[in-house]
């Protein structure tokens, strides 16, 4: 039985909208398959360690402020996993901690870990409503709650292309971003259970083999009703 290890990042800081369930999601598809898996909470203070695949839920400026400390002393930790190509999957909060820096509505800057030399603006109204976007490797729908405006640079590619909803920033249709193995999205939910095209992706890099099927009928069936009910 090979071991598969998942490292969950900020726990109790950083998980809104049920965020934590993504990795419940990943536990399960993995233990279908006969993986041994084990789920570490990486909390502050702690060091980010060995690991198959990083998971980074959300979290609201009073969070990001809490972590930003220990943030800058995992920096290096997360700049190396980005750049070496681990599978990481950050969301929205999560998402922009990836980046240079985040500044609030009010003109406060706040440093980030800096693993992509992408940014986030604040903005005074928040984006708030479900998404659907086109990604490499199909459709994807999920909800987004976000003030955070974030900006890639031309290097960056996105996730998705958004058909319905606002994405990073509402004006330019991109949405998360993809950089080696690493998935970046303002989907909650949790994305995960009713993408498992998404989750298995995520799966299939961060194992790197052929994954057996599985039966996801009803995934699939909430999948596809939920796209046409927002499209």
């Amino acid at each position: 039985m090979n071991t598969f290890k998942i490292a969950h990042l900020y726990p109790d800081e950083m998980n809104l909208y049920g965020d934590g369930g993504n990795v419940r999601c990943l536990y399960f598809r993995l233990a279908k398959r006969g993986f041994d898996v084990r789920v570490r909470e990486v909390k502050i203070g702690d060091r980010l360690g060995n690991f198959d695949l990083l998971f980074i839920g959300g979290g609201q400026d009073r969070e990001m402020k809490i972590i930003s400390r220990d943030l800058k002393r995992k920096s290096d930790e997360l700049c190396y996993a980005v750049q070496s190509g681990k599978t990481i999957l950050a969301i929205c909060g999560g998402f922009q901690l990836l980046g240079e820096y985040y500044q609030s509505a009010s003109g406060e800057v706040m440093e980030l870990s800096g693993a992509l030399d992408f940014y986030t603006v604040g903005g005074k109204e928040r984006m708030i409503g479900n998404t659907v976007f086109k990604t490499p490797f199909g459709t994807v729908v999920g909800f987004e709650n976000h003030s955070g405006r974030t900006y890639l640079p031309s290097h960056l590619s996105p996730l998705g292309k958004v058909i319905r909803g606002f994405g990073n920033n509402g004006e330019d249709r991109g949405e998360g971003v993809l950089y080696l193995n690493t998935f970046s999205t303002y989907a909650h939910g949790p994305v995960l259970p009713k993408n498992p095209a998404f989750a298995d992706e995520l799966l299939r890099r961060a194992t790197a083999c052929e994954l057996a099927p599985l039966d996801d009928t009803e995934e699939t069936l909430c999948h596809n009703t939920l796209i046409k009910r927002f499209t």
